[in-house]
């Protein structure tokens, strides 16, 4: 379908307008009820045309309105146990209304009590105080930079996931950072590039390098050094970002066709025209944990030091504690490193990868955290979790597991007016945010969604300001895991400490094994700082080919 035949109901309805004006004006009677109806209908569409606020209406005039109709005559009590998914369905639904209310500004209050499932196991609560706290301070930021960086970043406790341009419209990514810029926080390139549209927008950038060098490459792909070097210079660009995996697609890479580069794509990717454009699954320039902490190295020292980090999705355990023992035996340290959960989007992958491949965001980060407390650089490290952060309890809850900031990709999407059509992979998503066609993207606004952008920030972060108060603390940062409960079955629960507890510092090198980390000593024996391979097993009667 053309991107045109859209407004076909909007063009006829004009036409059978006319044809009823004219036959009122010839044959009189009941035309003019007609004519009336059908003017009405094509002002309507006029009107949907020229609004700024809703981009289905811009998109599609007067069909779009069955929408708004629908979702009016919705049932208002919703059968939220459905079978087959529990959990996914009313998250979605119920996560794009918060986000809607607040980037909107409206109220978002709910009478009758919780809408979830309190009994069902995974369900998770906030311990509060008899002594609340008010706070009235909302901008709550972390210092990003360890003792080799030179240029450290004052970072919001939430900011914009990897969301890149190509993936999303240019409007989308100028609302995105006009809207970072506008509340002090940061939004993270994605791999395809810094574009004129995340410059335009002025807001802070973290740049991510992932395995095709977008922006940093030379012409057969590889790694350039020199354009890195140029990019960074950027004073808009705060943050490096190696990007090894994502949640939703990790192991995966994935392939550009050539049809669907435009020119200002191949301009932030340092592409060429009419070839299609490869990502890697595994990146070219280090293979090995030392590899890689030589790789974090370089790029500190061609940014003039600024903070790099490297963000994936955690698979072999073993693997992550190979580049723990790389930071030791090198004295190199990432700056950051963000934990990205199985459960965070992408576009477009095999519903295999979506959900069966990669750990989720709170037990990889849990599994992160205690590596780096078990080496004992947790306090020189920081780390950021994404994977469907929406709500201030999301924040609130993985800055108690090991975070020290968030990012969320969905929550910005719906709050620059997402509507979970599902269409991202088609080039026709419906309200301008994750295609290129330009008359679809024109429906996105850029000064009403930035606003809207904005505004969600700053109501996420009084509410965790709230939620923080709760429970009796005066900065967010300050949560632990015995704030939380996490039901562990339908009549039992557990306390944070117990379901994800913090380990001893240090304990992985002390030498006292502590028999309940049995497990920890065993894969921290197989980690080598110079391999990712795993160590050579003999054959025998348990293995694979004994």
């Amino acid at each position: 379908m053309r991107s045109y035949q859209r407004y076909t109901i909007f063009g006829l309805i004009g036409l059978l307008a006319v044809t009823a004006v004219l036959a009122a004006v010839r044959f009189g009677g009941g035309w003019h009820v007609a004519a009336t109806v059908m003017t009405l209908l094509f002002l309507v569409g006029l009107y949907d045309l020229a609004q700024r606020r809703h981009a289905i209406l811009r998109n599609y005039p007067v069909i779009g309105h069955l929408r708004f109709l629908f979702e009016n005559f919705r049932p208002e009590i919703r059968q939220y146990m459905i079978e087959g998914d529990q959990d996914e369905v009313p998250f979605s639904r119920e996560a794009r209304a918060l986000v809607y209310q607040r980037a909107k500004g409206v109220e978002d209050k709910r009478p009758f009590g919780t809408i979830e499932n309190v009994y069902g196991s995974g369900y998770s609560w906030l311990t509060h105080s008899a002594t609340p706290v008010k706070n009235d301070n909302a901008d709550f930021r972390v210092m990003v930079g360890g003792p080799a960086c030179r240029q450290p970043y004052s970072a919001s406790l939430y900011n914009i996931s990897a969301m890149s341009f190509g993936a999303l419209s240019g409007n989308a990514i100028l609302a995105l950072s006009r809207g970072a810029k506008m509340a002090g926080f940061a939004q993270d390139s994605g791999e395809g590039g810094i574009s004129r549209y995340h410059r335009e927008g002025g807001g802070d950038l973290i740049y991510q390098i992932a395995s095709g060098y977008f922006g940093c490459r030379n012409d057969d792909g590889s790694f350039s050094p020199e354009r890195f070097a140029e990019q960074a210079a950027d004073p808009r660009i705060r943050m490096i970002e190696v990007k090894l995996s994502q949640g939703a697609k990790p192991g995966h890479g994935g392939m550009l066709p050539a049809a669907k580069i435009s020119p200002e794509i191949a301009e932030a990717r340092g592409i060429p025209m009419g070839v299609d454009c490869i990502s890697p699954p595994a990146h070219g320039t280090f293979s090995t944990p030392m590899g890689l902490m030589k790789f974090i190295q370089q790029l500190r020292e061609l940014s003039d030091g600024k903070p790099v980090g490297f963000k994936l999705c955690i698979g072999h355990r073993r693997e992550f504690l190979s580049m723990v023992k790389a930071m030791l035996k090198t004295g190199i340290r990432p700056d950051f490193i963000v934990i990205d959960g199985a459960e965070g989007g992408t576009g477009a992958a095999p519903i295999e990868f979506v959900n069966r491949v990669g750990m989720p965001m709170l037990e990889g980060l849990t599994f992160v955290h205690n590596a780096l407390r078990g080496a004992g650089i947790r306090d020189e490290i920081r780390i950021g979790a994404a994977g469907k952060i929406i709500s201030a309890f999301d924040i609130a809850r993985a800055l108690a597991l090991g975070a020290d900031w968030c990012n969320s990709g969905r929550g910005f999407m719906f709050a620059i007016g997402c509507i979970q059509a599902q269409a991202c992979h088609t080039n026709k998503c419906p309200v301008g945010i994750a295609t290129q066609d330009p008359l679809r993207q024109r429906a996105l606004d850029v000064a009403d969604k930035s606003e809207r952008v904005a505004r969600f920030h700053r109501n996420t972060m009084h509410a965790l300001g709230e939620i923080a108060g709760a429970a009796g603390l005066r900065n967010p940062s300050d949560f632990m895991p015995y704030h939380f409960m996490f039901r562990h079955k339908d009549n039992e629960f557990r306390d944070g400490n117990e379901a994800y507890p913090y380990l001893p510092e240090g304990f992985l090198l002390s030498g006292d094994e502590i028999p309940e980390l049995a497990d920890w000593y065993g894969r921290w024996d197989r980690a080598s700082a110079e391999t990712f391979s795993p160590p050579e097993i003999p054959h025998g009667p348990f293995t694979r080919r004994g």
